[in-house]
């Protein structure tokens, strides 16, 4: 884009904002180059990355982007041969940590998915060992440690021997022959040690004179006695420098090798740092992600200029590319026309820039591939241009270029001639450009275009309103409604006489009366649309509090009733477990009593059956079901199948004690139920007469042999029970009774109920062609 639209837009302002935003030197060199693109997936690519980042920002508030340098220049003196010094060697190995440091903090992040970043940190090279490297011979201070090598250890070692003999030295100097001295101190010159000696004590001390002091009154001299020791010191010194000098060359080289992985960690730490500065500067601005579009459609609700602080700008809503392509704006000076304009163009070079825009959510702006700006008086003295000829010199630059992928900013359109010719050339102006299909947004003083917007397709007008109360503009942007001069009301409010301001409206035409009325009542209509709304939105939010209180007093119902069910379930267990114990009592009793032979076992068994069955099962409702109703409308008999609801389980009617309450047999229990209380299920069908097998002159419906596998040990004892008496009344001989071989508990239990019995001689397995193991065999007496 054109960079003098840039500036006239104070984009540069902008691009400092998000410069001062950056955590390094690299994400500060990236926002300075920060330039609008016109090609809708790369932008849409840089919306989603800052949207990604604000993400990050506000579940972490901050992101560990610091000790990251711009190592470039490092890198390159390494790849040609030069020696880095330690703090340089510093920046590479904290520029490594830093990288590391942020690919574990997005790592650890389990939400939101953030695939931009992991696909960006996957590109960082940890680069453990050059680290190291660098860490272990240089400390936090950039200076190079002893333990950097064993060699540069000793070194040190014997120039703090060598430092420590010079100055034992040169302190008995200062003890003996303090009188000689100008100050009892050791001091250096020329990096060796010395003492400050009166001139005329010179030849008492000897030695070499190094220095003297601005009165000439004291000499700096090294005593001929340590001439030799700051010699050998002198020597270990430069020993040292060499092997420093030869461990920066080893460590330089070192980061030569990690060339490629180097400068790939610090292009992606520059797009994480500026990905990172556009989200901050969106956080510090409450900006929004616009949805882009390429059809020229631009929507912001609440927008603001962002340039101005949020506590003085007026946020206005703008519309622009669906229902109409061009607005014009009228309305007094200072009011806030050229304001919306900047607003406008600025936020559409942020958002191609991949920046948020002051606006609530939801906002839409388009890619254009080229926004046009004649904004403010560019009056040049030097080309001796007039107001009217500077702006004339824009548009006609302006209208070699404009197509409909553009969007065209217009201040004061035609501004600066002779009204009548400057309105004349503005419509027409606005005519070309809105036939080239470009979206526009122009303001203007004069009361002919105010017009404009009724009498073309695809233009609307638009007014800044004005507070004739207070004599002040708002600030507000009024779309459809074209701004009214407000001369006379202004007038009266100062005082004019009425008789002054009536003279006044006879000299206007009757074309200026009309538009001023069609004005004026659009303004009243407005302002009851938006009293009728303003009451609207009240109703809404006292509905939306109500509903929110209702249900929450519903879900505490609903908590409350779960409460008592439970509580009522409990209890209901707690009964019947009662019940059930007592019962277990009376059984245990009976059983005691069983020597009786006409006491079967199978009766014991179903009686214990029974007693099981009858605990109800009890489900956590939550209060999602009712209890189930009876119907009492069927007439019960004796021997009708019914269900006795308050237990949950069937029995079979006995006999009717009353019109409601009947007699009830429930497995060996007899018990009274009310006829509300009772479920008709079925009613037993008549007896039919079958055809009897006859077996030693009876007849009697029973087989030589009883099946049961997959039966329960204590239904199986039942049936077996049952299906032996039934054998001995036929007259059998024998029975096979099959209860296969599986874990051999059943078989077990077959030959025990065997043993037991009186009427059965004796037992065996079944044969080869009887089954073998999984058969027992009876032979009764």
């Amino acid at each position: 884009m054109n960079q003098r639209i840039l500036h006239v837009l104070e984009f540069d302002k902008i691009k400092e904002m998000v410069k001062s935003q950056a955590a390094s030197s690299l994400g500060q060199e990236k926002a300075a180059a920060l330039h609008p693109s016109t090609d809708l997936a790369e932008v849409i690519t840089w919306q989603n990355e800052t949207d990604e980042a604000m993400s990050v920002l506000r579940l972490k508030g901050n992101v560990p982007l610091g000790g990251i340098f711009n190592i470039k220049p490092h890198i390159k003196r390494t790849v040609i041969g030069g020696m880095l010094h330690p703090q340089e060697c510093l920046d590479v190995a904290s520029t490594i940590s830093g990288g590391k440091q942020f690919k574990h903090f997005i790592e650890a992040m389990e939400e939101p998915t953030l695939p931009i970043l992991r696909e960006l940190i996957a590109d960082i090279v940890p680069l453990n060992e050059l680290e190291r490297s660098i860490k272990s011979c240089i400390d936090d201070h950039g200076h190079v440690m002893d333990g950097a090598s064993e060699k540069l250890r000793g070194i040190r070692s014997n120039i703090r021997t060598n430092e420590s003999r010079v100055r034992d030295k040169l302190d008995s100097y200062t003890k003996s022959k303090a009188k000689m001295l100008s100050d009892a101190i050791v001091t250096i010159r020329n990096d060796r040690y010395v003492l400050p000696v009166k001139q005329e004590y010179r030849g008492a001390i000897g030695g070499i004179v190094h220095d003297q002091s601005a009165s000439g009154a004291t000499l700096f001299m090294e005593p001929q006695a340590v001439v030799e020791l700051n010699n050998q010191l002198q020597e270990a010194r430069v020993q040292e420098k060499n092997e420093v000098e030869r461990i920066l060359y080893e460590l330089s080289a070192k980061i030569a090798e990690d060339e490629d992985f180097l400068y790939q960690n610090v292009e992606v730490l520059t797009q994480i740092d500026f990905m990172f500065a556009r989200a901050r500067l969106g956080q510090s601005m409450r900006a929004a992600m616009p949805k882009m579009n390429d059809q020229g459609i631009i929507k912001m609700k609440q927008a603001r200029h962002p340039l101005i602080p949020e506590d003085e700008v007026v946020a206005n809503d703008i519309e622009i590319g669906e229902s109409f392509t061009s607005i014009v704006i009228t309305g007094p000076n200072t009011g806030g026309k050229t304001v919306t304009l900047k607003m406008v163009g600025l936020c559409t070079l942020m958002a191609q820039s991949g920046l948020q825009v002051p606006a609530l959510d939801g906002c839409e702006l388009a890619v254009f591939s080229n926004v046009f700006a004649d904004i403010g008086d560019e009056q040049s003295i030097e080309q001796s241009l007039s107001t009217f000829s500077s702006h004339m010199t824009n548009i006609v630059d302006i209208l070699k270029q404009v197509d409909d992928r553009a969007l065209v900013l217009f201040d004061e359109l035609g501004a600066g001639t002779d009204p009548q010719e400057g309105a004349a050339l503005a419509m027409s102006i606005l005519d070309e450009v809105v036939h080239r299909g470009a979206r526009i947004i122009a303001t203007t003083h004069y009361p002919e275009l105010k017009a404009y917007g009724f009498n073309r397709k695809g233009v609307v007008n638009a007014s800044v309103e004005f507070d004739v109360q207070t004599l002040r503009p708002t600030y507000r942007l009024l779309l459809g409604v074209p701004g009214r001069s407000n001369a006379f009301e202004i007038s009266r409010r100062l005082g004019l006489e009425e008789r002054v301001i009536e003279t006044a409206k006879e000299q206007i035409g009757t074309d200026s009366k009309s538009v001023e009325n069609m004005i004026a009542s659009l303004e009243d209509s407005r302002r009851g649309a938006e009293k009728d709304y303003e009451q609207a939105h009240q109703i809404l939010l006292e509905a939306e509090n109500l509903k929110r209180e209702i249900e929450s007093q519903w879900e505490q119902f609903e908590q409350k009733r779960d409460q008592l069910y439970q509580k009522a379930e409990q209890k209901a267990e707690k009964a019947v477990q009662k019940a059930k114990e007592e019962a277990e009592v009376v059984v245990s009793e009976l059983r005691k009593m069983k020597h009786d032979a006409s006491l079967k076992e199978h009766e014991w068994i179903e009686a214990r059956k029974m007693l099981d069955e009858a605990q109800p099962q009890l489900k956590n409702t939550k209060g999602k079901q009712k209890t189930k109703q009876a119907d009492t409308t069927k007439t019960l008999q004796a021997g009708d199948e019914v269900t006795l609801l308050t237990l949950n389980q069937n029995g079979t009617v006995l006999k009717q004690i009353s019109d409601k309450e009947y007699e009830i047999q429930v497995g060996i229990m007899k018990v009274k139920a009310k006829r509300k209380d009772l479920q008709f299920v079925k009613r037993k069908e008549p007896l039919v007469e079958k055809p009897m097998a006859t077996v030693k002159g009876s007849t009697y419906h029973v087989k030589t042999e009883l099946d049961l596998r997959g039966e329960r040990y204590e239904d199986a004892l039942m049936q077996l029970e049952k299906y032996v008496d039934d054998a001995l009344l036929a007259g059998y001989p024998r029975v096979s009774i099959i209860h296969g071989k599986g874990t051999g508990a059943l078989r077990t239990g077959v030959q025990n109920f065997a043993k037991k019995h009186s009427h059965i001689k004796s037992y065996r397995a079944g044969g080869m062609n009887e089954g073998g193991s999984g058969v027992t065999v009876l032979e009764f007496k």
